[in-house]
């Protein structure tokens, strides 16, 4: 038998997302991403909320906690529930997103490439298991910098420079350099926006976006709203780790 201690509870970084079929885990600061099946998720939701590990088989205990998704404790210390996301509809396997090449100008087309470089510096620069952590407490500094919000113009207007910029860059920008780079970019004006990073299922998949402090998507498909966030950084939606 694995031995495990009779204790433990989530830390902080480590944020859940409960689907019907599975329970999504996300560490916060390594970036790792594990999934629980309906069986292994019942018994995290009764250790979370007894603090107690004595219920849950021994292999999974020590998974979790070799995995850091959960910290031994000298004393029982319930940790909150998952966040609740609705049933997946059927995705049959793809969804349709715009594409395509857009000329723009503005007052961000021209630093939009520094925003870049700062989030490829701050992923790269260092160990690459805390690159996550390092993005995160980068975006949670720029915010608190902020004087007020941005406005859907002026996020769309960042959110564009930086997708145009890369596609010219070397270095790769997906949904994650991308957002963070947007938010960088309104940050040097002093704008805010909400930078959010999220969770779909069927299959699982992760997402990270901007919007606007009144919950508009910036540049984003209607799509996006599929995704459950689990974590937001800015203005009235701070979610500080």
């Amino acid at each position: 038998m694995t031995d495990v201690p009779p204790f433990a509870q989530a830390p902080r970084h480590v944020r859940t997302v409960a689907y019907p079929h599975v329970l999504v885990l996300i560490d916060y600061r390594t970036g790792h991403v594990q999934c629980l099946l309906p069986k292994a998720a019942a018994h995290w939701q009764e250790a979370a909320r007894s603090g107690r590990l004595t219920t849950m088989p021994p292999p999974l205990a020590a998974h979790l906690i070799r995995t850091g998704a959960l910290s031994p404790t000298r004393e029982p210390t319930p940790w909150g529930a998952p966040l609740p996301a609705p049933t997946p509809p059927a995705s049959w396997g793809g969804a349709e997103h715009p594409a395509g090449l857009t000329r723009v100008v503005g007052p961000f087309s021209a630093t939009a490439a520094a925003a870049l470089a700062t989030t490829w510096s701050i992923t790269r620069v260092g160990r690459r298991k805390h690159a996550m952590n390092r993005l995160i407490k980068a975006l949670e500094a720029s915010s608190s910098a902020t004087c007020r919000p941005a406005s859907s113009t002026e996020a769309s207007e960042a959110v564009l420079a930086v997708r145009r910029t890369a596609w010219h860059a070397p270095m790769r920008t997906a949904c994650l350099e991308e957002s963070a780079a947007a938010t960088f970019l309104l940050a040097t004006r002093r704008l805010s926006v909400v930078w959010c990073h999220g969770i779909a299922a069927d299959p699982v998949r992760l997402h990270a976006w901007v919007q606007t402090v009144d919950g508009d998507l910036v540049a984003e498909p209607p799509s996006t709203r599929a995704y459950t966030p689990a974590l937001t950084i800015g203005a009235r939606h701070q979610h500080r780790l």
